[in-house]
C-alpha cells in the first residue's frame, strides 16, 4: 500500500505522519444479500458504503482503515467478510461473536482463519444485560483470542472497567484495545481512574475518540482535551490512538473534523505523539501491508 502524502497541521506547522490509518469505522449497506438482524428493528435509512468510505481516506490522507463489525448485522459478519476480500490491503476486519454462545471461541478461529478478520469486539452493557462478560464463557474467549494472536476490542462504559481488568489480569499477554476511552464523562476523576488503571497491563491500548461526543462544546472540543492529556500522561503516545467512528460520527463532526481535532487542534502533543496517536501505534495493533 502507498504512503499517503504528508498533511500539515495548522497548530504547529509540523508535518502529520506521511502514513495515516484509520483503526475504528463501521460500513453497511441496504442489500438483501446482508440482512439486517432481527432486534434491528430501525436500521440506518442511508447506505454507508466501503466506496463512500474510500473517497473519504483519498481526500484526507488516509491510507488503511479497521472496518468494526456494525452492531446492526449482530454476528452474521457476512459484509464485512465481503468488504475484506474486495478490498485486500486497504482493510483490516474487526467481528462480533455472540458472547453467550458457548461455540464463539470456534466461531472466532473460522473468522480470522478463513475470512481473514483481525479481531472481535465485545459491548457489555453497563446493566444486567451486560452480565455475561464475568461468566464462564468469557475466559475460553479471551484465551482463544490470544492463541490466534488478534486484539480483543471492548465498547463499554466506565462502569464495567473492572469486570474487564479482571479479564485482562487472567490473559496479560492479550493484546486489549478500549473503544472511545470508555465514553467516560468529563471531569468525573472517579471514573476516569477505573480507565486508567489499566495502564499497568502493557498491552492495553484506547482509543481517543468520541471527543465530539463527550464535550459540552463545538469544534474542537476543547473541553475534552484535559481527558485525553490524563490518558497521554498514564497510557503515553505509543498505547493511544484516534480513531473517526466513521459514520456514527456525522450526528456530531465530519470525518475530516474527527482527523484535525487530533492532528491539528491538540497542542500538547508533539510530533512524535501524533506520528504515534494517527498510525504507529495502529500499526501496533493491526500491521497493514506497504
Amino acid at each position: 500500500m502507498a504512503a499517503a502524502a504528508a498533511l500539515p497541521s495548522a497548530v504547529t506547522g509540523a508535518t502529520a505522519p506521511a502514513r495515516i490509518l484509520d483503526p475504528h469505522v463501521h460500513v453497511w449497506t441496504h442489500d438483501k444479500r446482508y440482512p439486517w438482524a432481527q432486534e434491528t428493528k430501525n436500521p440506518p435509512p442511508e447506505d454507508r458504503t466501503p466506496e463512500m468510505l474510500l473517497e473519504l481516506m483519498k481526500s484526507n490522507g488516509v491510507a488503511g482503515t479497521v472496518i468494526i463489525q456494525y452492531i446492526g448485522y449482530r454476528w452474521d459478519n457476512s459484509y464485512v467478510a465481503d468488504v475484506l476480500k474486495r478490498y485486500p490491503g486497504k482493510f483490516r476486519g474487526v467481528a462480533r461473536v455472540n458472547p453467550e454462545d458457548a461455540g464463539n471461541p470456534d466461531h472466532l478461529s473460522r473468522l480470522v482463519e478463513e475470512q481473514k478478520f483481525h479481531g472481535v469486539r465485545l459491548s457489555p452493557a453497563a446493566n444486567a444485560s451486560g452480565d455475561w462478560i464475568h461468566g464462564p464463557l468469557m475466559t475460553p474467549l479471551w484465551r482463544r483470542c490470544e492463541q490466534l494472536k488478534v486484539p480483543m476490542t471492548v465498547l463499554t462504559s466506565t462502569a464495567r472497567l473492572p469486570d474487564v481488568e479482571k479479564l485482562i489480569a487472567r490473559q496479560p499477554e492479550l493484546t486489549v484495545v478500549i473503544d472511545h476511552m470508555a465514553d467516560c464523562p468529563l471531569g468525573n476523576a472517579a471514573e476516569l481512574a477505573k480507565l486508567t488503571a489499566l495502564a499497568k497491563y502493557p498491552k492495553v491500548f484506547v482509543k481517543v475518540s468520541h471527543t465530539w461526543s463527550l464535550s459540552r462544546e463545538g469544534y474542537p472540543w476543547r473541553d475534552a482535551h484535559a481527558q485525553v492529556k490524563e490518558l497521554h500522561h498514564h497510557f503515553g503516545p505509543r498505547r493511544l490512538m484516534w480513531g473517526t467512528d466513521w459514520p456514527v460520527c456525522l450526528r456530531h463532526a465530519t470525518y475530516t473534523q474527527t482527523l484535525t481535532s487530533v492532528r491539528d487542534e491538540m497542542p500538547f502533543l508533539n510530533g512524535d505523539d501524533r506520528e504515534w496517536m494517527l498510525s504507529k501505534t495502529i500499526e501496533r495493533v493491526w500491521p497493514f501491508d506497504r
